[in-house]
C-alpha cells in the first residue's frame, strides 16, 4: 500500500524564515543612502553662495567636496569591517546619528575652517552608515527576493541624482527663514532623526563577528597617502605652487609603498589586511583600479566645473544651475537602463560608453559661450550622461570578474573606496585647472577644463583594455 507523504519538502523545512520587517528595513537603508548621496553633491550647487557668505579663497569651494569625499574614503576602508565586528545595525545607527550631528555643524558653520571640518564629520559618519546596508540585505532577504531588493537602488539613486541639485538650488534660492544655503544641511535633521528612529524599530539586530580585527594602521596609511596627493593639488595654485606641494605629492608614493609592504606583512602573519595583497598580482584588478579612478575623477570634476560655469559664467541662480544639469542625470539613468539590455557584450559596453561620453563632452565645450541657454546645452549633456551611464553600469561587475570568489569582499571594498578617491582627485585637479585658467573669463576656463575631461575619458577607454572581456556570471551587485 502506498501512503501519501504530505510533509513539507525537507529543503523548505530547513530554509530560515525571512526577516519579518525586511521591506520596511530596506526603505530605512535606502533613506540613509539617499541622504548621503544628496550631501555628496549639494555643495557643487551651493558652493559659490557659501564661499561668498563665509569667505575664503576659491579653493574653499573645492574643499567642500574634497573634505567630504576624502573622509568617506577613510571611513569606507574601516566602516564595513566595523559593522562585521560590532554589528551592522549598531554601526548604521552610529553613522546615521553622527551624520545628523555633522549636518547640524555644517548648518551653523561661521568660517571656511568650520564648514570644512563639519564636512569631514559628515563624511566619516556617512561611511560608517552606508556600507552596512549590503550586509543587512543579504541577511534579511531570501535569494528569490534579493535581486528585487537590489533593483530598488537604481530608480531611487537615479531620482536622487536628478532631484539633489534641484533641491539644493531651490533651498538656497528660497532662503527659508533667512537661512540661505544653511537649509541644505538643516533639512537633514528631521530626515536623519526619522531614519534613526525607523532603524531602531525595523533593522535586524544581527550577530557581530568578533574574531575579525580592525586594520587601523592600514587605513591610516591609505588615507594619509590620498591626502598627500589631494591637499597640494587644491592649495598649490593659491600659493603659486611652492616646492612643498611637489614634495608632498612625491611623498605620497612612498606612503602608498609603505602601505603595500604593511598589508603584505600583515597577511603573511595571518592577520586581516585591509586589502588582500593577492589582488595586486592580478592585471584585471589593477586595470579596474585605474579605470575607475580616472573615470570617477573625470565625472566628479566635470560636475563641479559645469555648476561653476553656469553660476559664475552665465549668472544662473543656484536653482537654474541645478535644473540646467538635469539632462546629464537623465542621460545617465538612460545609459544604466540600456546597459541591462546589452550587458552580454561586457567590456565593449564600457568602451562604447567612454566613446559616447567623450563625444558629449567635446560637443558641450564647443557650445560654451557667455549667452548660451540651458536648452542649447541639454543635448550635449544628455549624450555625456548616456556615455557615463554605460561606463558606470557594467564597471563593478567587469572589474570584479578577474578576482577569486574569496577575494570579492576585499576587492569590492577597495574599488568603492577608489570611487571616492577618484571623486576627490577630480574635484581637486579639475577645480584647480578651472580656477587657474579663469583670467576673468569663466567660459574660456570651462572650455579648457572640459578638454582635460575629454582627455581623461579617452584615457579611461584605453585603460579599459586591461579589464576582463566579460563579467563573471556569479558576480554580486555592488552598491
Amino acid at each position: 500500500m502506498t501512503t501519501l507523504d504530505i510533509r513539507p519538502d525537507a529543503r523548505e523545512a530547513t530554509e530560515p524564515t525571512p526577516y519579518r520587517w525586511r521591506w520596511p528595513a530596506l526603505f530605512v537603508i535606502l533613506a540613509g543612502s539617499v541622504m548621503e548621496l544628496l550631501d555628496a553633491t549639494v555643495t557643487n550647487i551651493a558652493g559659490p553662495t557659501m564661499q561668498a557668505d563665509l569667505g575664503g579663497g576659491t579653493s574653499m569651494i573645492q574643499w567642500l567636496g574634497v573634505a567630504y569625499t576624502l573622509a568617506m574614503t577613510a571611513g569606507l576602508l574601516t566602516g564595513g569591517r566595523l559593522g562585521d565586528i560590532v554589528g551592522r545595525k549598531r554601526m548604521f545607527l552610529i553613522g546615521a546619528a553622527g551624520f545628523v550631528v555633522g549636518s547640524l555643524f555644517c548648518a551653523v558653520a561661521v568660517s571656511p575652517e568650520t564648514i570644512i571640518a563639519a564636512r569631514v564629520v559628515q563624511g566619516l559618519f556617512g561611511a560608517a552608515m552606508v556600507p552596512q546596508g549590503l550586509g543587512m540585505m543579504k541577511e534579511m532577504f531570501p535569494p528569490k527576493e534579493l535581486q528585487a531588493a537590489f533593483g530598488a537602488f537604481g530608480p531611487i539613486m537615479g531620482l536622487s541624482a536628478i532631484g539633489g541639485p534641484i533641491l539644493a538650488g531651490w533651498l538656497v534660492d528660497a532662503d527659508f527663514f533667512g537661512t540661505g544655503w544653511r537649509m541644505i544641511f538643516l533639512i537633514n535633521l528631521p530626515i536623519g532623526l526619522l531614519t534613526v528612529l525607523a532603524a531602531v524599530r525595523f533593522l535586524p539586530a544581527g550577530r557581530p563577528t568578533r574574531s575579525l580585527k580592525l586594520d587601523l594602521p592600514g587605513a591610516l596609511l591609505a588615507s594619509l597617502g590620498s591626502l598627500m596627493i589631494v591637499f597640494p593639488l587644491v592649495q598649490g595654485r593659491e600659493h603659486d605652487w611652492p616646492a612643498w606641494t611637489f614634495v608632498m605629492m612625491a611623498g605620497s608614493v612612498a606612503v602608498f609603498a609603505l602601505f603595500g609592504w604593511y598589508e603584505s606583512r600583515k597577511n603573511s602573519r595571518g592577520g586581516d589586511p585591509l586589502i588582500a595583497p593577492s589582488l595586486f598580482r592580478k592585471r584585471a584588478f589593477i586595470g579596474g583600479m585605474f579605470t575607475g579612478t580616472i573615470y570617477f575623477a573625470a565625472f566628479s570634476g566635470f560636475g563641479l566645473v559645469f555648476n561653476l560655469y553656469t553660476q559664475l559664467g552665465l549668472g544662473y541662480t543656484p536653482l537654474k544651475a541645478g535644473l540646467a544639469g538635469v539632462p546629464l542625470s537623465v542621460g545617465m539613468i538612460i545609459g544604466m537602463g540600456a546597459m541591462q539590455a546589452v550587458r552580454r557584450h561586457g567590456r565593449r559596453v564600457l568602451h562604447a560608453g567612454a566613446a559616447i561620453m567623450t563625444v558629449g563632452v567635446i560637443a558641450l565645450l564647443l557650445l560654451l559661450g557667455p549667452e548660451v541657454g540651458p536648452w542649447q546645452l541639454a543635448p550635449a549633456l544628455l549624450v555625456t550622461g548616456l556615455g557615463s551611464g554605460l561606463i558606470m553600469g557594467p564597471y563593478f561587475e567587469i572589474a570584479l570578474a578577474g578576482v577569486e570568489p574569496h577575494e570579492t569582499g576585499s576587492a569590492s571594498g577597495t574599488l568603492t573606496a577608489l570611487q571616492q578617491v577618484g571623486a576627490a582627485l577630480g574635484v581637486a585637479l579639475l577645480g584647480t585647472v578651472f580656477f587657474g585658467a579663469t583670467g576673468g573669463d569663466p567660459t574660456a576656463a570651462a572650455r579648457s577644463t572640459f578638454w582635460v575631461v575629454a582627455g581623461m575619458v579617452a584615457l579611461t577607454f584605453l585603460v579599459g583594455f586591461l579589464l576582463p572581456r566579460q563579467a563573471r556570471e556569479d558576480a554580486e551587485p555592488v552598491h
